[in-house]
């Protein structure tokens, strides 16, 4: 059967894999208006809690992801890396051409995907947990016959919690260990920025609020200003400051080289999980 074009006025979307960052994607769709609940379902087959999750939402909950792949046109599969071979391929005969099939699995690549699911109407897709705020990175790639239509309504839907870009899948581990794993990084220096604020005398409340904010502020600022980092770093630098002091501390303890070294890490790991 060949491939229809979707209806970006009325398809349905399905998740296959309740998970927390396909709740998160759910939640940052229907907070943004970009579609209904009513047009979203998932399955839900040991934790009771993950269906309370998406029926909070508004979300169909079914009892087994036949059901869900029936009434979806795009359909996410966002079940964990080991699994997700023996579940594209159990539900193989009902993955038509006439459904646009995505893939958040990590370090999963688009070849076998096509080859489990019997066509190459795929596109891989690599977001984050922050689409639950409408603030995710995604990049995507599309597959051998994912059509530049099917990627356009890929691209609105993650595109409707935060921003997504386009690039080769070869970049895919890469991306995994920077924007993929990056939240959590992120929230440990969140944490011990906090921890140094209690350690230097402030409340815990205002500690956290101050780091969160100050987080939140300078990554506008580097998202905005269209300054380079360095460039930001340098105006808040003067001689002699108790900024150019704290930044000696980090530098002393290879503040920049750990961070590389995290992404480097986790990039290999996601290498690890597509030959497994």
């Amino acid at each position: 059967m060949e491939a229809m074009p979707i209806q970006t006025e009325s398809f349905k979307l399905g998740f296959i894999g309740p998970g927390k960052l396909a709740e998160s994607i759910a939640r940052g769709v229907v907070q943004s208006g970009f579609l209904p609940p009513q047009r979203i379902s998932t399955a839900i087959h040991s934790n009771p809690n993950r269906g309370i999750a998406f029926q909070s939402l508004g979300i169909t909950v079914h009892s087994n992801n036949n059901d869900v792949v029936e009434a979806s046109d795009v359909i996410i599969f966002s079940v964990k890396p080991q699994v997700v071979k023996n579940v594209v391929l159990q539900l193989r005969p009902l993955l038509s051409k006439k459904k646009l099939l995505v893939s958040i699995a990590a370090g999963v690549k688009l070849k076998d995907l096509e080859e489990w699911a019997g066509h190459a109407r795929f596109i891989r897709v690599m977001p984050n947990t922050p689409s639950a705020v409408g603030m995710a990175a995604s990049v995507m790639s599309l597959g051998g016959s994912a059509t530049e239509q099917d990627g356009e309504l890929v691209g609105k839907l993650f595109g409707s919690v935060g921003k997504i870009w386009k690039a080769d899948e070869k970049m895919f581990d890469a991306v995994t260990g920077l924007s993929g794993s990056g939240p959590a990084y992120i929230y440990l220096a969140i944490e011990a920025l906090a921890d140094g604020g209690v350690a230097a005398g402030l409340p815990r409340e205002l500690a956290l609020g101050l780091a969160s904010q100050t987080v939140l502020g300078a990554a506008s600022m580097a998202v905005q200003s269209g300054k380079h980092p360095g460039q930001l770093k340098d105006d808040v630098t003067s001689p002699g400051g108790t900024t150019i002091a704290g930044i000696h501390e980090l530098e002393k303890n290879g503040f920049r080289g750990t961070l590389m070294n995290a992404v480097v890490a986790a990039a290999k790991r996601s290498q690890e999980l597509s030959k497994t």
